[in-house]
């Protein structure tokens, strides 16, 4: 048997995706559709952990759109609702594991076949074929995907492009936006994008991605201007249940100039980054991607800072690469933080005497190396961790909080042994710190 395509969802307040399994051939049909289908396939976007879950014996799924005859997904649902239009089915699971199929249902708003849009679902026991059809605000709170992310990203481009009228998307663009991924409208060409991200996990292509907020799945995608695709002026949540959307302002660079600069951090693996999601790290507005070899297998971490994207911070672990980035953020003197907003959760803390320290600069910023008695590790600290690090010694105790990659400790406070840690040292603050995310007006996508 093989899978489906998988679908991203919030289980247990984590984030998932998960793909029944299906039929391999009509012989493999023939041989087991009595029995139906045993299980299907979850997979832990935290943590890659990959599971095949076996339903009970005698409570296989025995309605999927592998199936055939009125066995078939859609031929069930067309028998129990004849006057529907059905959009693209889904696989999900409710909050007990209990495999179901979402089947949105198809509502156009502009004449006959124009503004196409989703008015409800049914939701299909995959196990018994009940099928009930829930409104859009009816809809069952463990479902997360009634929307599909292809249907959301096309409308949020009509929105953008036509948010001042039909001449203005074409002759002087005043206020068009696109989605990242999308081509600017003109006079001679269609907005309509060919390479939107129709698997984020997998292209490296900038489109849209999904987080999972609240036990919710949303798509999220950045808004650039029509007349400049080179900064980002904007981000959008879309509630893929709901379809509630949410706008909110952030300059900076897109989602492609930060996974170029991630790339160029480890330029020598020829890695390539994954489509980012848009976080809020030490107040300040931070892209999270993964980057992958050649064998699609997640091989590092980065963080980038969206106003500057050139400030990145890459670990073989997410703990790593935020330490990382953070150190990063506070050894740029162009970056305006909080200090107390420096710290980073889970590190840990050590005692030591120093056996051997050197400095080195990278990036037009100095950091120092050094190992304590005793141990093998090698310690990392930037010069803004501790403005006493050019004058430390081997033979000096010292008091260290750190993060663990490997081999290697970023180091983000120093204090002498029995003090209390530091702030690290600030930066001149000339201006005031810059708004990363401010909600704004709530677009119709």
């Amino acid at each position: 048997m093989v899978l489906f395509v998988y679908t991203q969802i919030s289980y247990k307040e984590t984030p998932y995706r998960v793909s029944s399994l299906k039929y391999a051939d009509i012989i493999k049909w023939i041989t087991n559709t009595r029995n139906g289908l045993p299980g299907y396939v979850t997979v832990n976007m935290v943590t890659q952990e990959t599971q095949l879950v076996r339903l009970p014996e005698g409570e296989y799924m025995h309605y999927s759109t592998a199936e055939h005859f009125n066995n078939y997904l859609y031929r069930h649902v067309r028998f129990q609702f004849p006057t529907k239009i059905f959009g693209e089915a889904a696989f999900e699971i409710d909050d007990s594991g209990h495999p179901y199929w979402i089947v949105p249902t198809v509502n156009y708003r502009i004449m006959l076949f124009g503004g196409k849009d989703y008015d409800g679902a049914i939701l299909v026991d995959a196990v018994t074929g009940e099928s009930t059809f829930y409104t859009l605000a009816d809809v069952p709170q463990w479902c997360d995907k009634v929307f599909s992310a292809d249907l959301v990203y096309d409308q949020l481009g009509s929105y953008g492009k036509y948010r001042s009228g039909f001449w203005n998307s074409l002759i002087g663009q005043s206020g068009v936006l696109v989605p990242t991924g999308s081509s600017a409208p003109s006079l001679f060409s269609s907005s309509e994008s060919s390479d939107s991200n129709t698997d984020p996990s997998t292209s490296s292509t900038s489109g849209y991605n999904y987080l999972a907020i609240d036990d919710d799945v949303y798509m999220y995608t950045g808004m650039t201007s029509a007349n400049s695709d080179e900064s980002l002026v904007g981000f959008v949540l879309i509630n893929l249940r709901t379809k509630a959307t949410t706008y909110y302002t952030c300059a900076g660079a897109t989602e492609t100039s930060a996974m170029r600069s991630a790339e160029g951090q480890v330029q020598q693996m020829s890695y390539v980054a994954t489509s980012p999601l848009l976080l809020n790290i030490a107040n300040r507005p931070t892209y999270f991607l993964s980057l992958k070899d050649g064998a699609g297998l997640v091989k590092m971490y980065a963080f980038i800072d969206v106003q500057r994207y050139q400030i990145v911070g890459v670990g073989s672990t997410v703990d790593a690469a935020q330490a990382n980035y953070i150190t990063a953020l506070g050894s740029d003197s162009e970056v305006d933080v909080d200090p107390s907003d420096l710290n980073v959760e889970g590190a840990e803390e050590y005692t030591g005497t120093i056996e051997a320290i050197e400095s080195v600069v990278k990036q037009g910023s100095t950091y120092y190396y050094f190992k304590m008695k005793g141990q093998s590790q090698v310690y990392v600290a930037a010069v803004t961790v501790s403005y006493d690090l050019p004058f430390m010694k081997a033979g000096e105790k010292i008091k260290v909080r750190y993060t663990e990659a490997g081999d290697v400790r970023t180091v983000s406070a120093i204090a002498a042994p029995g003090e209390d840690f530091e702030a690290p040292a600030e930066q001149p603050a000339e201006q005031a710190p810059a708004e990363g995310e401010q909600p704004q007006e709530q677009p119709q996508a």
